[in-house]
């Protein structure tokens, strides 16, 4: 597979920030980076004892936020903004008003099975902009059935891409994750690929190698699905990227607004019972 000049961009400002420079030198990245961005770190370590700006990218919060117990509120997998949500019809959701794509597409073959639990279902998505908390978790208790890797290009995924560029989602590199809450409703969380993600890590799935020269597809359905208790870290961007979300008819209700800024653990929707 020829590799996009986004990719290889990608690889080499990924080497730049996987880098572990002197301190001195490290320390005035990675200070030049947060004020730069205008970070919040005031949830994070400072910026001087990360070892890169990667490190810096992916860091971790120092103490556990907030999250609710109930067994059917859906919190934010992650700091980012609502670009877009609604109904999925026709087999179409929107990665921006106006800017329709086809879900099939987005899942792949191998998911061709479910598409008919999604008509009339609910999408959502989540970008992360690079100031935000980089690492994603799960929105609710759910049980992972399979994985598909596909490689792809990797364009921005701002505001100008989403509203002029069609498809940008299906064309990127993703990870698809097939999943199913306590109450047998199946739903999948997509990993979207950026500009300058070096990499998508899932934490449970060790040959997901994403951006990589010679990215092969992988797909892998789970005999024993992986149990994720809501809130559970499962990986980070290594940047800013994409989370969207497809659910099946009657399973979710979303509560955001349009643009609205959210942060992970935040009670943003409901899970339908039956």
């Amino acid at each position: 597979m020829k590799q996009h000049y986004s990719s290889i961009v990608s690889q080499v400002f990924g080497k730049f920030a996987n880098k572990e420079f002197k301190p001195k030198i490290q320390n005035i990245i990675n200070k030049s980076y947060v004020k730069l961005m205008g970070l919040d770190m005031h949830e994070f370590k400072k910026p001087n004892e990360y070892k890169s700006l990667n490190a810096l990218f992916t860091r971790e919060l120092q103490k556990p936020r907030y999250i609710d117990k109930s067994t059917t509120s859906v919190i934010s997998p992650c700091d980012s903004k609502i670009v877009d949500f609604g109904k999925i019809t026709d087999n179409k959701a929107y990665q921006i008003k106006g800017m329709s794509y086809n879900i099939a597409k987005l899942l792949g073959v191998q998911n061709l099975d479910s598409i008919q639990l999604l008509n009339g279902g609910e999408y959502i998505n989540f970008y992360l902009s690079p100031t935000d908390y980089h690492r994603y978790h799960t929105p609710f208790d759910i049980e992972v059935l399979s994985l598909l890797y596909i490689p792809g290009k990797l364009y921005p995924v701002n505001m100008p891409l989403l509203n002029n560029k069609a498809n940008l989602y299906i064309e990127n590199e993703r990870v698809v994750l097939k999943v199913k809450d306590r109450f047998n409703h199946i739903h999948f969380i997509i990993l979207v690929g950026a500009l300058n993600v070096g990499k998508m890590v899932v934490t449970f799935e060790e040959k997901v190698d994403t951006n990589t020269k010679d990215a092969n597809l992988f797909y892998k359905e789970y005999k024993n699905p992986i149990k994720l208790s809501k809130a559970e870290m499962f990986g980070w961007f290594k940047m800013g990227s994409t989370i969207v979300i497809l659910s099946q008819k009657d399973s979710i209700k979303w509560n955001v607004k349009l643009m609205e800024h959210v942060k992970f653990s935040e009670v943003i929707g409901e899970l339908n019972e039956h």
